[in-house]
């Protein structure tokens, strides 16, 4: 396995997997790799010959007050999870090397980002799709990975993908979570065990959401009620939203006739986690 920060490194790298006839994976992170990760890097290695991870905090998709000098960096542990899992090579570039001049040229995908996490950060996904953008340009993956977990992100990147005419597919791989039911996510490390015990009510709305669907419930209202008395019950968590929505438009959904994204945000504390399930009444 071979780290490089280097785009032209990379570049020559591709060039030779593709003389060999590789098809070429990317795994786009931010490093503080965990189980999802791994699990992105498992499904990448399974279906492609040559597996790019980059590992880039990447500041444009950062806001005001955000935590992005605070956001955990550990290339040492990093590395030898991607070792361990079959990666070829690790691309981790600084700041300067993605953005060697003030950027003027911007992806900006429309009305997908309007709504959930773009409500309360403006100028996030316009971050998103520009580096991932230039990551796809710079390693030209034939197959690009990404979480559900982060549903709006994912469904985001593939509308960038299609209008913008990128040869890649991208596949959404499913949540990865802990025994008890949290989503991994880089940001769990910042929860002390109080955070940790109450960060776990998000999954708790999200699993009686579930079951209320199972059970005939339809009506968004009913369920997000439902959902936001649960979060509500520690003083820890400030929810900041929770919404069903249509799995292609994002658009928000009265009620749930076929297949639905049922999506919450919240701060435990000062940090912000984000969740969801996707139920289907064609597979109920």
């Amino acid at each position: 396995m071979e780290i490089t920060g280097k785009i032209a490194t990379v570049r020559k790298r591709i060039e030779q997997a593709r003389r060999d006839g590789k098809r070429i994976g990317l795994v786009p992170t931010m490093g503080a790799l965990h189980a999802g990760h791994t699990s992105l890097i498992d499904a990448a290695v399974q279906a492609c010959d040559y597996v790019v991870v980059s590992i880039f905090v990447n500041p444009t998709q950062f806001g005001p007050n955000e935590d992005l000098d605070e956001y955990p960096r550990d290339i040492e542990v990093d590395s030898r999870l991607c070792a361990k899992g079959g990666v070829e090579l690790i691309f981790v570039p600084d700041v300067d090397e993605m953005y060697p001049s003030p950027n003027m040229t911007w992806v900006n995908v429309e009305e997908l980002t309007t709504g959930l996490c773009g409500r309360n950060r403006p100028g996030h996904f316009r971050g998103v799709t520009t580096v991932c953008n230039k990551l796809f340009n710079i390693v030209r993956p034939d197959i690009a990975f990404f979480g559900q977990k982060d549903a709006q992100q994912a469904i985001v990147i593939k509308r960038m993908v299609a209008d913008t005419n990128l040869p890649l597919e991208i596949e959404i791989c499913p949540t990865v979570r802990e025994k008890d039911g949290l989503a991994m996510s880089s940001r769990n490390r910042y929860l002390d065990d109080q955070q940790r015990k109450d960060a776990l009510l998000l999954y708790k709305a999200l699993t009686r959401a579930r079951q209320m669907v199972q059970q005939g419930a339809r009506s968004s209202r009913e369920i997000i009620a439902a959902m936001n008395e649960i979060l509500q019950s520690a003083a820890g968590v400030a929810v900041e939203y929770v919404s069903v929505v249509d799995p292609e438009t994002l658009s928000e959904l009265d009620t749930i006739t076929e297949r639905a994204i049922i999506a919450v945000a919240a701060r435990v504390k000062t940090t912000r986690l984000i969740d969801n399930i996707i139920v289907d009444l064609n597979k109920q």
